[in-house]
C-alpha cells in the first residue's frame, strides 16, 4: 500500500480558488466522463446541494463535479459557476439544446474567520474549475474550502484554532483511493500516528489544549448554537468499480476516518458530509475500498491541520506545538 499524490489519480481534475484576505474559498473535484457517486451526511447541521439525487433509489447515474465551499449557505452560489464552466466545455448530460452538468456541493461555516461579507460565488466557482483544467498543483492548508476553516470551537472563537483543506491517497496494487477534505469542526483533532492531540479548543491561558469531550459532558445542559455549519466536508475519489449503493456505503465507511481523528465527531453543531466518486476501472470488494477510504480521510484531516497557517486569533497547529 503506497501513498500517492492526489493529483495522480486518473479521471479527476481538482482545482481551488480563494480570497485570502476574506479567508474563504472553494474546491472542486471534476470527472469529465462522470462518476458513480454516493454521499453520507452525519451530524446535525448539514448544508448541501443536490444530494437527494444521489439516493440509490433515484435516477441520477453519474456526477460530473463535487464542490466543497466555504461561505455557509451563501457559498452554494459557487456551484452556479461550476455549472457554467462545465456547460461551456460540453461536460454533462446531453439534453439536445445543451448539456446539463450534474454538480453536487457541500458547505462549511467560515463567516467568523476573515471577512463575513465576501463569500464564494459563481465567479470563484468558475475560477476553481479553470485552475483544475490548468493543472493546478494541489496545496493543503489555507486554500480552497479550507481558507477560513476553524476547529475546536466549543469554547468560543478566541480559543479555537485554524483548520484547513487536506488530502491523502493510496495505491493498493492498482486500486486507487484518495480523499480531498476540508477540516472545520467543533471537535479536537488527534494524530494517531503521533499518539496525541494536535489542534482543537485551547485552554483558558491559550498554552495548552482543553478537552472538548469532557467539556460537553460537564456542561451537558449547554444549548448555545455554535454557528451551525461547523463541518468536515470531503470527497473520496477512486477507480473502484462500485454501484451507486456501494458508493453510498463507501462514503459512509469514509466517515470512520473522522471518528478516528476528531473528538467529538458528528456533533449536533457539525454537518459532516462525505461524497464518493467512482470511475469504475478496478473490481474490488467494498470492504477493501472502505479500509483505504477511512484511512485516507483520517490522514487528510491531519494533513489539513498540519499545513494550516495562523489567521488573526485562530492559531495554527504549527504555532501551538
Amino acid at each position: 500500500m503506497g501513498e500517492i499524490s492526489i493529483n495522480s489519480i486518473k479521471g479527476f481534475k481538482i482545482g481551488q480558488a480563494e480570497n485570502q484576505e476574506a479567508a474563504t474559498g472553494c474546491t472542486v473535484i471534476i470527472c469529465e466522463d462522470g462518476a458513480v457517486c454516493g454521499v453520507d451526511v452525519r451530524g446535525g447541521s448539514p448544508g448541501t446541494r443536490d444530494t437527494d439525487a444521489l439516493n440509490p433509489i433515484n435516477n441520477r447515474e453519474k456526477v460530473h463535479a463535487v464542490l466543497l465551499t466555504g461561505g455557509s449557505s451563501f457559498g452554494l452560489d459557487a456551484a452556479g459557476g461550476v455549472m457554467k464552466f462545465l456547460e461551456r466545455r460540453r461536460i454533462g448530460r446531453d439534453v439536445g439544446v445543451t448539456v446539463v452538468p450534474n454538480v453536487c456541493a457541500a458547505i462549511l461555516f467560515d463567516l467568523k474567520c476573515g471577512g463575513f461579507d465576501i463569500r464564494p460565488n459563481g465567479q470563484m466557482g468558475y475560477a476553481a474549475c479553470e485552475n483544475a483544467f490548468a493543472g493546478q498543483k494541489w496545496t493543503s492548508g489555507n486554500y480552497g474550502a479550507g481558507a477560513g476553516a476553524t476547529v475546536g470551537t466549543l469554547c468560543g472563537n478566541d480559543r479555537a484554532m485554524k483548520g484547513g483543506i487536506g488530502s491523502f491517497a493510496y495505491d493498493q496494487n492498482g486500486l486507487v483511493v484518495g480523499v480531498v477534505l476540508a477540516v472545520n469542526c467543533v471537535g479536537d483533532i488527534y494524530d494517531n500516528k503521533l499518539g496525541r492531540q494536535i489542534a482543537g479548543a485551547r485552554s483558558p491561558d491559550g498554552k495548552g489544549f482543553a478537552d472538548s469531550e469532557s467539556i460537553l459532558l460537564e456542561e451537558y445542559n449547554y444549548s448555545t448554537d455554535l454557528f451551525s455549519g461547523n463541518t468536515i466536508i470531503g470527497c473520496i475519489i477512486t477507480n473502484a468499480k462500485l454501484t451507486k449503493a456501494q458508493a453510498t456505503k463507501l462514503a459512509a465507511l469514509g466517515q470512520n476516518g473522522i471518528a478516528r481523528a476528531v473528538r467529538p465527531a458528528h456533533t449536533i453543531f457539525d454537518g459532516d458530509t462525505i461524497f464518493a466518486m467512482c470511475t469504475g476501472e478496478i473490481s474490488t470488494t467494498l470492504d477493501a475500498a472502505g479500509v483505504l477510504a477511512s484511512r485516507a480521510v483520517e490522514y487528510a484531516i491531519v494533513d489539513g491541520i498540519n499545513n494550516a497557517v495562523t489567521i488573526d486569533r485562530y492559531l495554527a497547529s504549527r504555532d501551538m506545538l
